[in-house]
């Protein structure tokens, strides 16, 4: 009877045993997964994930869409979210995660170290990726480039219907006059808005690529887009799209006072990540020199690790003076954007 206890007993343990090993396995391989929301397109971001993944053994799940409906979705699944990362553009978005409650707190010298304070939130809820320029682009047979020089001086009336650009709803254009409202003040900028709505050649409407084809096609003079917008015209195997950017020419705007304007893409750790010990490890991969290289060719944006190479066609726009401010404060500013601008008429 001793014998057949003492069987049954060691049965027991190996029973154990391998339900020991075996939940240690699965905890050990949900340890290596990451699970991201990103309003990043996936052909923009997917290589490189699976460049983390071959890299380091963490598996990765991705779910693409709007920014604002992963954001919403993120707060509404609440402590069940299974977000990790959520990936966003613009400092406008981000501010809004962070202000919906649904970041956490990174600590990692890593990024601090890596990523200069204002392409970074304060409070370590968010971090820059890539740095986009919002700048003037012009028709090359009807502009002489010595007639450019700032933002403010868009409002001249030599520019009177020569100029369109997007609609206010457009967060890049909130964080432009977000910026300006820091460094111009309320009134000043509100003024300026009104002269710019003035010059425009037709109703906002459409994208940044819209608005260069306007000017190639002669609908307008005069834009405002974001870099890499005309990066991907200059890159396309459609030769209308490089028709379009050969007569387009690029002008850095305030460059003997604040610089040109200049946003992110970026990304968080989310409040109630799962995985955050392996979320705070992709951050840090796409803060590398070389994930930042790679990064900014595909999605033609610039750096934030100042050890990256700058993309052959950034390289080709030319060097300029960026404007530094702290990039929080546009967050902060951008209720005051959006209801100046509708006060000035920019629709």
């Amino acid at each position: 009877m001793a014998n057949i206890f003492k069987t049954v007993f060691r049965t027991i343990n190996l029973v154990l045993g391998f339900i020991i090993l075996l939940t240690q396995s699965v905890v050990h391989a949900e340890d290596k997964l990451v699970n991201i929301y990103s309003a990043r397109k996936e052909a923009l971001i997917l290589p490189l994930l699976e460049r983390f993944e071959a890299d380091t053994g963490i598996a990765f799940q991705l779910v693409t869409g709007k920014a604002d409906g992963l954001l919403k979705r993120i707060e509404i699944e609440g402590e069940a979210t299974p977000a990790d990362v959520f990936i966003t553009v613009d400092v406008g978005r981000l501010y809004k995660a962070k202000s919906a409650g649904i970041l956490g707190q990174v600590d990692s010298p890593v990024l601090v170290e890596t990523i200069p304070a204002h392409l970074r939130d304060k409070d370590n809820q968010w971090f820059g990726l890539s740095q986009r320029a919002r700048v003037i682009f012009y028709a090359k047979d009807r502009v002489d480039p010595s007639e450019l020089s700032t933002y403010e001086a868009l409002t001249d009336e030599k520019w009177r219907g020569r100029f369109c650009i997007r609609s206010s709803s457009n967060v890049y254009n909130q964080s432009l006059v977000a910026s300006m409202i820091e460094h111009l003040g309320l009134e000043k900028t509100e003024k300026w808005a009104a002269g710019l709505v003035a010059n425009f050649a037709r109703s906002p409407g459409g994208g940044d690529t819209d608005q260069l084809r306007a000017v190639a096609a002669g609908q307008c003079d005069l834009t405002i887009v974001n870099t890499y917008y005309y990066g991907r015209l200059l890159n396309s195997d459609k030769p209308k799209d490089i028709e379009v950017a050969d007569k387009i020419g690029v002008f850095w705007p305030n460059q003997d006072g604040r610089g040109a304007h200049v946003n992110i893409s970026g990304a968080g750790v989310t409040k109630y990540a799962k995985h955050p010990d392996t979320a705070q490890a992709l951050l840090e991969y796409l803060v590398r020199p070389e994930s930042q290289s790679w990064y900014g060719e595909r999605n033609n944006e610039y750096p934030v690790s100042s050890g990256a190479e700058i993309p052959p066609t950034l390289v080709f726009l030319g060097a300029f003076t960026a404007d530094t401010i702290e990039l929080t404060l546009l967050g902060e500013n951008n209720k005051a954007a959006l209801q100046l601008m509708d006060r000035a008429g920019w629709r």
